[in-house]
Parts: C-alpha cells; sequence; structure tokens
C-alpha cells in the first residue's frame, strides 16, 4: 500500500521543540505567559494588524467580536453561507439571527450583488457581517467594505483559512472590525488548537481579553460584574506557533506551489475548473479545490481513498444544513452547485511533484 496522502497535516519548522522547551524552562505550563505575548507580537508584525489576542480557537475569536460589538438577541447578522459552522455558530452563542448569504462565481466567496439584495430584504437593518476568505481566497473586500460602509454594517473577517492571503498587498483579516485566524490541526499554520482575533481598536482588543479570562475585574480577589469566558491560548500551544510563524512564508509558497503543479496537469481536462483568484489577490492556497463538470465528485473521492489518499468535499452551504433549515437566506445556488461538484484535494507542504502526479494519475482514470 502506498503511504497516505493526507488532506492538509501539521508540518513544523523544526523549532517548536525549542520554544516549548523554553516554556517548560519558565515553568509557564499554564494559559498565559511569554510565549503567547512573543506569539501575538509576532501575528501583529506579519499582518500589522495593531493589536492581537490569542485564543483557543478562532469561533472564539469571533464570539468574542460579536459579543464585545453588543450584539445580542434578535440582532441579525449577515453572513456567507459557503464556510465551515465555526463561522455562524457565534451568531448563535449570541442568540442573535443569521441571514445566509451566496457566493459569486468569480471568487467562490460572498456575492457583493446578493449581499445588497439581503441587506434589503433583511427584517430589521443588519449590525454586522461575517465575511470568510474561503480556501484561503481573499472576497472581493473593495465592493464588499464599500456596502457595509455605506449601510452602516459592522465588517468582520472570518480570515480562519487566509492567514497570509493578500487583498491588494493588504493582508486578509485586517480590513474589518475584526478580524479571526485559525491554528487548527490542518490550517497553513498550526498550534495543534488555536486562534487569534485582530482589530484595529485597541479597547476592542482590551475588551476581548477581559471577557476570555473570565471577565475577571481588578480585584486581589476574584470579583466579576460581567461573566466570561476560558478562551485564551496556553503558553505552550503559544510556543509551537512561535516556531510555525518561522516558515509561515514558505509554507504559503510550498502550498501556491502545489496548487501550480495540479494545474498544470489537469487544467487541460475540459470539465475540470479550479478555484479561482481575484485579480489584485494572492491567496495563500491552503487546500487545492476544483470542480468537476460531469463526473459525480464523490467517485473521484472513492478512488482516491482506495489508492490511501484523502480528500473531501466542498463545503456544505450553511443554509442547506439540516440546522438552519428556517433560517433566513439569499441563494442563486453558485455555493449548492459547488458543493455538488467540488473536491478538495491534498495539500501538504510536505508534498513533492511525484505525490501530486500520483493524486492526478488516479483523477484522471476516474475520468477516462
Amino acid at each position: 500500500m502506498n503511504p497516505r496522502l493526507f488532506l492538509s497535516p501539521p508540518h513544523m519548522s523544526g523549532r517548536e521543540q525549542t520554544y516549548i522547551a523554553e516554556a517548560f524552562e519558565s515553568n509557564y505550563i499554564a494559559p498565559l505567559g511569554p510565549m503567547v505575548e512573543r506569539f501575538e507580537q509576532s501575528i501583529r508584525s506579519y499582518t500589522q494588524a495593531p493589536n492581537a489576542l490569542a485564543l483557543s480557537t478562532a469561533t472564539a475569536a469571533l464570539h468574542l467580536a460579536l459579543r464585545v460589538l453588543g450584539i445580542g438577541r434578535g440582532d441579525v447578522v449577515l453572513a456567507s453561507s459557503f464556510t465551515f459552522i465555526g463561522s455562524i455558530a457565534p451568531i448563535l452563542y449570541q442568540d442573535a439571527i443569521p441571514f445566509f448569504v451566496d457566493s459569486d462565481t468569480a471568487s467562490w466567496n460572498l456575492d457583493p450583488e446578493l449581499l445588497e439584495q439581503a441587506i434589503a430584504r433583511a427584517p430589521k437593518k443588519p449590525k454586522a457581517l461575517i465575511l470568510t476568505h474561503l480556501y484561503g481566497q481573499c472576497a472581493d473586500l473593495d465592493r464588499i467594505g464599500e456596502i457595509c460602509n455605506r449601510h452602516g454594517i459592522i465588517l468582520i473577517e472570518d480570515a480562519a483559512e487566509s492567514l497570509g492571503a493578500l487583498y491588494r498587498g493588504r493582508q486578509s483579516g485586517t480590513f474589518g472590525v475584526f478580524g479571526a485566524y485559525s491554528f487548527n490541526g490542518n490550517k497553513i499554520l498550526t498550534t495543534s488548537g488555536g486562534g487569534m482575533l485582530v482589530s484595529p481598536q485597541k479597547e476592542f482588543i482590551d475588551k476581548a481579553r477581559f471577557y476570555s479570562t473570565q471577565a475577571r475585574d481588578d480585584a486581589p480577589h476574584y470579583e466579576h460584574t460581567e461573566f466570561g469566558y476560558n478562551y485564551r491560548m496556553s503558553n505552550i500551544l503559544a510556543a509551537i506557533g512561535v516556531g510555525q510563524m518561522e516558515v509561515l512564508d514558505e509554507r504559503i509558497s510550498a502550498r501556491r506551489q502545489i496548487f501550480e503543479w495540479y494545474r498544470e496537469e489537469l487544467e487541460s481536462i475540459d470539465e475540470i475548473t479550479f478555484m479561482p483568484e481575484l485579480e489584485g489577490t494572492r491567496g495563500n492556497r491552503w487546500l487545492t479545490t476544483l470542480t468537476f463538470e460531469r463526473t459525480d465528485p464523490e467517485r473521484v473521492r472513492l478512488a482516491l481513498e482506495g489508492q490511501n489518499i484523502e480528500s473531501r468535499p466542498l463545503w456544505k452551504p450553511m443554509h442547506l444544513q439540516p440546522l438552519f433549515k428556517e433560517a433566513l437566506r439569499i441563494e442563486n445556488g453558485t455555493s449548492q452547485r459547488l458543493f455538488e461538484t467540488g473536491l478538495c484535494l491534498p495539500s501538504g507542504t510536505r508534498m513533492s511533484r511525484d505525490d501530486v502526479s500520483r493524486v492526478c494519475e488516479t483523477i484522471k482514470t476516474v475520468l477516462s
């Protein structure tokens, strides 16, 4: 049996153990500590976001963003439908109302024209938009940002998958009032589990920090005037993040090279379409994704699995999930079509050209 090709396995830099050892030697084997501060600083330096807060997950980051903004029961929050539920669950945590917006074909991300229509059709003025940058590719931030500004809607970027992606030379996650990054085990940078909340407004991050540490008031004893959460990142996991940040650009280059190898081998097949990249952007190509015009992608997935190769369907849109069968939505069929015809291919940064060829040969066999 050929060795397993995973979809997006962790890839350590080689320095993580050094930083973990430093954390052990300092005895900060708990949430918070010097490595957390160092990791936050590395994100600030890399993204140019003025303020950053290391957390347990990106979902926690989005939850804190909504809480800090005062979004609560009965408030309408617009959101990308073509995404992972971690982008949406925080809306439910706050007893707010999600309003799902479908994708465009130019980016597979949220459709700006549908966004305008959703605002007009909403039962009341939406308070915020959670905009997902899908599979490491930036949404149309110029148009979406202008719409949000014109209507007084707060932009929150779900950049969980897009750390290092650029929109007109600027890092994804830094256009909104808040941005959230993920360091889950399958992301381009991993701490095994973790997230980061960034914002240009220090007072917002300070308030999020307060909520993330059980909302403990400034007193020698445990005093609480508000409730909070246990959402902070541990010092040990942050040490992994410090090591990962040292090679982030190398990982992005590798993912983009892997995409180019796939494109070179498969683009001549007329039924295959790869996820597009908007002009003026540079995605991190976290996952190489494609659609099949005629072939059932499940046939391809099972054939790949038969060769010990992991692949995965594209996200099932939120407006098609049983949980949200009664939810507000505006759809054009794009994300449903992508879900029904699409597949994510192995994209781990240790992959060789031969590994990519192995995947492609299996796909070609199915299509022939």
